[in-house]
């Protein structure tokens, strides 16, 4: 099996966090490019009074991102929207393409999408072998 690369999600939780510096360094030791990290449920926006709430902390993949050399891809909100839309097979990136939240999702992806190009110009990536 050939991995072109693996994308860190975490929310910003130190325990989470954790979690995700395993992760990357389990990938780096077996030589599998690192394309970033994404911290997931970073702030919830309170649909009534507008007020954020940074339920999981506030910035700690960003960190853990520069801690560890890794490009941060972005952050995505904890959002009812989300999992609503996806739930019923219509994810928000469909529905509401012009949304705040779609367009952190595409700024994610196509930065995604450039640095597999990058890779794809490279030499070939690392074969696991099960």
């Amino acid at each position: 099996m050939s991995f072109t690369g693996a994308v860190i999600v975490s929310t910003p939780q130190d325990i989470a966090l954790l979690d995700a510096r395993r992760g990357a360094n389990m990938f780096r030791k077996v030589e599998v490019p690192i394309l970033g990290l994404i911290e997931n449920m970073s702030c919830f926006t309170c649909p009534h009074c507008g007020k954020h709430s940074y339920i999981f902390g506030n910035g700690g993949a960003q960190t853990t991102a520069e801690e560890m050399n890794m490009e941060f891809l972005g952050k995505v909100p904890l959002m009812t929207e989300i999992r609503e839309t996806s739930d019923e097979g219509n994810p928000l990136v469909i529905s509401c393409p012009d949304c705040e939240v779609s367009q952190i999702y595409e700024r994610i992806a196509h930065r995604i999408i450039e640095k597999l190009q990058d890779r794809n110009a490279q030499p070939s990536s690392p074969q696991i072998i099960i």
